[in-house]
C-alpha cells in the first residue's frame, strides 16, 4: 500500500470515526500531495513515495513552527492543537534512523568522498540525501555532516 492509498484510506476511517482533528489533517495533507503532484506533472500526475515523505516533512515542519510560536505568544491551547495534528503526521512518516546509525553513515561517506573540509559539505549532503531517503531531516543531517567535517 502506498502512502498516498494509506492516508485515503485513514481519512475514510476518519470520516466513519468522527475524529475531527484527523479528517482536518488528513484533509490538508491530500490536498498537499495533490498539489505538489500537480506542480510536477499536471492534474493526473501522482507523486512517488519519496516526493510525500517531503510533503508530509513540510506539514510537520509548518506544526513544528506554528507550535514553537504559539508557545511564545502564551497560547497554550493553540500549541495542544497544533501538537494533536503534529502527532497524526508522525505516523506517517517513515522510522527515525537512530543517532548512532546516523552518525556511521555520515562518516562513511565522508571517507567515501575524501571529504576534509565544510567547503565539501554540499557534496555530503548530496550524497547522504540519496542514502537515508528521509529518514532523518535535513537539519539533523546537516548538524551532524558540520560536527564530523570540524
Amino acid at each position: 500500500m502506498t502512502l498516498s492509498e494509506r492516508v485515503d484510506a485513514d481519512l475514510k476511517d476518519a470520516m466513519r470515526a468522527r475524529d475531527a482533528t484527523k479528517l482536518g489533517v488528513l484533509r490538508m495533507l491530500k490536498s498537499a500531495m495533490k498539489y505538489a503532484a500537480i506542480e510536477k506533472s499536471g492534474a493526473e500526475a501522482e507523486i512517488s513515495e519519496a516526493e510525500a515523505v517531503q510533503v508530509i516533512r513540510k506539514q510537520v515542519k509548518q506544526r513544528q513552527d506554528s507550535i514553537e510560536s504559539f508557545e511564545k505568544g502564551g497560547r497554550p491551547e493553540l500549541a495542544a492543537k497544533e501538537k494533536e495534528e503534529l502527532s497524526v503526521l508522525n505516523g506517517y512518516l517513515p522510522q527515525q534512523m537512530a543517532t548512532e546509525e546516523l552518525t556511521k553513515i555520515v562518516r562513511d561517506t565522508i571517507a567515501e568522498l575524501n571529504a576534509t573540509s565544510k567547503a565539501q559539505m554540499g557534496a555530503v549532503m548530496k550524497a547522504l540525501q540519496a542514502k537515508i531517503s528521509g529518514r532523518v531531516d535535513g537539519k539533523t543531517l546537516s548538524q551532524e555532516v558540520q560536527k564530523q567535517l570540524s
